[in-house]
């Protein structure tokens, strides 16, 4: 098989969450342990940090490895889902996976893939943990998929633990109240390992205490670490730093305001990765998180695709992200708001969309995958709530149309689910 072909043959055979949802998700990791084992336990041969929450966990795993490569570490980075390349979850120092690594994994392990019938999301972890072993990575920073008990990721055993902000998401099978989901993110708790809690959710820090007394963790809380959002420009948004040692700026060309929130448990994850013997200058982390998209590629975080008319990506999709998101459309100076949307039926589209403002012009559109929910349904639901718009099944087109109607100086907001910014043209 070539490169397409083992894509595929993955695609198509193995269940997959992103396109199916919960039917995907196996409730063990006895699939993952099958393969692993078959490999000879690739993931017992590196070191490696192990992230989880609802929002953050993505932008902390990228700025967490920018850090560590700005300081001359071999750097691997699993992160999911992908956006336009599979190869681009699984890196080292920001280079993807090659083509051919992933066919010759695939042919290797076939034979088993067929017998095991694992999902597609257990056969990418064993595949990112193979490559990082063969290439003997200093270090690896693995964000969970979904949860952190049963998520594939959790087979490791890491230096450190980060687990970032709790919020409503994937309540149908991690619960429907932050103490249940935050239950489940706290599964990723190891025995004696440090583990850093990244968010202020303070009526959450029992949830976490008990298990990491139960396992003899050390707690380590990002609370004491206060980030300020003091600007941006066209490169940079900046920060004034204030922890123990005094006050710093420091600035990143991740320019997605929810940035602002999940800083104090970089920081903080960084100080404790210091503790542990990594050699981490203070320049060092000012450079990796200055370069944090350069370096790492991450996308789809308020990413600027034009400027006339301002044009932005950006994948949030859940309550407490798209909040924050649309706190940061309104503070930029625009004339007309035009928002771009499509949502998955498993989120809580009610919800959300009580939370989009009234006066922007909308444009309704779906993803091409099956949990996407149908874009003339979405706009019957949002016109309910008094937003009006048309209804797009193209990404694309919805797009054109909002570029067609905008003048030079309107905002076109393009969010409200990782599959619609996936499919962005030229992204």
């Amino acid at each position: 098989m070539n490169y397409v072909e083992s894509l595929q043959y993955l695609m198509e055979r193995l269940p997959m969450f992103q396109r199916i949802g919960q039917q995907a998700f196996k409730k063990d990791l006895t699939n993952t342990m099958k393969l692993l084992a078959i490999l000879d336990n690739p993931h017992q041969k590196f070191k490696s940090i192990h992230i989880a929450g609802t929002n953050g966990k993505g932008s902390s795993a990228h700025a967490i490895a920018s850090v560590l490569q700005s300081a001359g570490y071999s750097t691997g980075l699993y992160t999911s889902p992908h956006l336009k390349s599979f190869t681009e979850r699984i890196r080292i120092n920001g280079e993807e996976v090659s083509e051919s690594f992933v066919v010759e994994f695939v042919e290797v392990l076939r034979p088993h893939i067929e017998k095991i019938k694992p999902s597609f999301f257990e056969v990418t972890v064993a595949m990112a943990f193979q490559y990082f072993a063969e290439k003997q990575v200093d270090i690896a920073v693995i964000e969970t998929g979904l949860g952190g008990r049963l998520d594939s990721t959790n087979v490791i055993t890491p230096l450190l633990s980060l687990i970032t902000s709790i919020g409503y998401d994937h309540v149908d099978i991690l619960g429907d109240t932050l103490e249940q989901i935050a239950g489940e993110k706290a599964g990723i708790i190891k025995p004696e390992v440090p583990l850093v809690i990244g968010s202020t959710q303070r009526e959450l820090y029992q949830v976490f205490a008990n298990k990491a007394v139960e396992l003899k963790s050390p707690v380590f809380y990002a609370e004491g670490i206060r980030c300020n959002r003091t600007g941006s420009d066209q490169d940079y948004q900046y920060f004034q730093v204030t922890d123990r040692e005094g006050s710093y700026p420091i600035k990143s060309d991740l320019q997605a305001a929810y940035f602002e929130k999940n800083l104090p448990g970089i920081l903080k994850s960084l100080e404790v990765l210091q503790l542990l013997g990594f050699q981490l200058s203070n320049e060092q982390i000012q450079a990796g998180i200055a370069q944090l998209v350069k370096q790492t590629g991450l996308k789809g975080r308020w990413q600027i695709l034009d400027r006339k008319p301002f044009i932005v990506a950006d994948i949030s999709h859940n309550i407490d992200g798209i909040a924050i998101l649309l706190k940061q459309v309104s503070l930029s100076n625009h004339s007309k708001l035009h928002i771009v949307i499509g949502m998955v039926k498993d989120k809580d589209v009610h919800k959300v969309l009580e939370l989009l403002p009234t006066d922007a012009t909308y444009y309704f559109t779906q993803a091409s995958v099956p949990r996407s929910m149908n874009s003339d349904e979405l706009q019957k639901l949002a016109e309910d709530m008094g937003l009006i718009g048309q209804y797009f099944v193209d990404v694309n087109d919805a797009i054109d149309a909002a570029k067609k109607n905008a003048e030079q100086d309107d905002f076109i907001l393009i969010t409200g689910s990782t599959f619609v910014v996936a499919e962005i043209e030229g992204l």
